[in-house]
């Protein structure tokens, strides 16, 4: 069995990271297949539950109130359009449901506190529920604890180095403190990051080294490529290849084992034999429904097909925890 470690060297993943990627894949799977069950991937849906109008400037994101972007500002949806979402998701195969707020951190006030609602009445439908809501203190971690919260995003978004290129409003610190905030409060950390944002090499084995060597490995990596939105700094970045997104997903694999490494945005401009690499080189996760906050994403019948035609099965929830419950299947093609 494949040594869990967290003492990873920059230059061993720099190593890994740069192995023909042949070979790459072909160690990746092995990995995958020592710790996970290669035909079982988590569907998640992400609703944006407050959208735009945010303070901060990351560089890439369409929400930020300083750019000119097509996104429509919403206040936070009320609680009921948001537990029907849930359930649509749950009718379509999805085990975890993640919500979004464009705040840059969270307040202790009514939204927030409709936001606890929500979990709770998301956390009853026995769905895995997920919020990124920007910065939170250890405190508010505890609410969201206590109100049935499974997981929490708060991407690294890239290198330490790197960071500043892309935004100014917060610093690599403050994430990792959000990040320490939550492991505290005992809830299962989700953290990765995106690719494509005009950094090297060296900056994607910086992130996957500083996610590699917490003292827990984040239970969730999310594997993003960057979806140029026109407004935004980056909207001239090239796509990012194919094989860009199988070299990251497969280091991540190799080097934090038992993550659910999750495809991310960007998978809407993927083939089904592109999508495929990625599941051969250890992805084991997907977001279902037509949209990812803001940006496009494959509709729920493509990842149908998808599935069919990979012999990919949903994967249950709460599967790590000692809950378990029945989940939905992927509703079959005709």
């Amino acid at each position: 069995m494949t040594e869990i470690r967290n003492n990873w060297t920059k230059e061993e993943i720099e190593k890994i990271y740069n192995q023909p990627i042949l070979e790459l894949i072909y160690n990746a799977a092995t990995v995958h297949r020592e710790y996970n069950d290669p035909q079982e991937v988590q569907v998640c849906t992400l609703l944006s539950v407050k959208t735009g109008g945010c303070p901060e400037d990351c560089s890439y994101c369409p929400q930020a109130a300083r750019y000119h972007t097509d996104v429509k500002v919403h206040k936070l949806l009320p609680k009921e359009q948001v537990l029907e979402s849930a359930r649509t998701a749950k009718e379509n195969g999805s085990t975890r449901f993640c919500m979004g707020a464009a705040w840059r951190e969270v307040r202790d006030n009514r939204d927030f506190d409709s936001v606890l609602e929500m979990v709770k009445g998301i956390n009853a439908m026995d769905m895995e529920v997920c919020c990124t809501l920007g910065m939170l203190t250890e405190s508010q971690a505890e609410k969201l604890k206590e109100a049935g919260l499974y997981a929490y995003n708060h991407n690294l978004d890239t290198s330490e180095e790197h960071y500043e290129d892309i935004i100014s409003t917060r610093t690599y610190g403050d994430r990792l403190d959000t990040i320490g905030a939550v492991r505290k409060a005992k809830i299962s950390v989700c953290s990765g990051g995106i690719i494509g944002l005009g950094e090297q090499h060296k900056d994607r084995v910086g992130m996957l080294h500083t996610l590699a060597t917490m003292e827990e490995h984040p239970e969730s990596v999310p594997v993003n490529a960057l979806v140029p939105v026109e407004g935004t700094p980056l909207e001239k970045q090239p796509k990012v290849s194919v094989w860009e997104m199988v070299r990251m997903i497969a280091t991540a694999r190799i080097i934090m084992p038992k993550a659910m490494v999750r495809l991310s945005a960007g998978r809407v401009r993927m083939s089904q034999e592109e999508q495929a690499l990625c599941f051969m080189a250890g992805a084991n996760s997907i977001f279902a429904g037509d949209k990812l906050l803001t940006t496009p994403n494959p509709e729920v019948n493509e990842d149908a097909e998808l599935f069919q035609v990979l012999n990919l099965k949903p994967r249950a929830s709460f599967k790590d925890k000692e809950r378990t419950v029945e989940f939905q299947q992927i509703p079959t093609v005709s």
